[in-house]
């Protein structure tokens, strides 16, 4: 069946985006983990350079996410905008496209720098009334 998202869908979409960077900021696993489906894959590419990943399921997934947040030492801040859905009319199990930006910011010693700027390309899935992230793709424009 094909489906096509209204605004409270879209608003809703928005939210999940900005709860799991918050989430990963402020380095709250529960609601990070809520934030992608038990089946979800992640992979990333940075600079052009070979694909990272894919990491499967929610579990592997938040053993790379946390993996990468025992190494910082800074605070960081994953700033998402200019959200917006390619094809909006799909297969409803099949999920949908959303493209946003991420600029990421980072804190350390009382100075913030910019330290990498991306695109995301996700695939989010309504099940049981919730809105989940099914894929994460994160082209980043250099290494942070």
């Amino acid at each position: 069946m094909t489906t096509t998202l209204d605004v409270a869908d879209k608003l809703a979409i928005h939210e999940l985006l900005s709860r799991a960077a918050y989430a990963l900021d402020e380095r709250n696993l529960e609601m990070l983990a809520a934030s992608f489906a038990p089946d979800a894959r992640f992979s990333m590419r940075i600079a052009g350079g070979d694909l990272v990943g894919p990491f499967e399921s929610r579990e592997g997934i938040m053993e790379l996410m946390t993996g990468a947040m025992a190494q910082q030492t800074d605070k960081r801040r994953h700033v998402v905008s200019n959200i917006f859905f390619p094809d909006e009319a799909h297969e409803a199990d099949k999920g949908f496209a959303v493209i946003s930006n991420l600029t990421l910011f980072a804190t350390e010693d009382g100075v913030i720098s910019l330290l990498s700027a991306g695109v995301y390309h996700d695939r989010v899935v309504r099940r049981d009334g919730q809105w989940e992230l099914l894929e994460r793709h994160l082209e980043l424009d250099k290494s942070y």
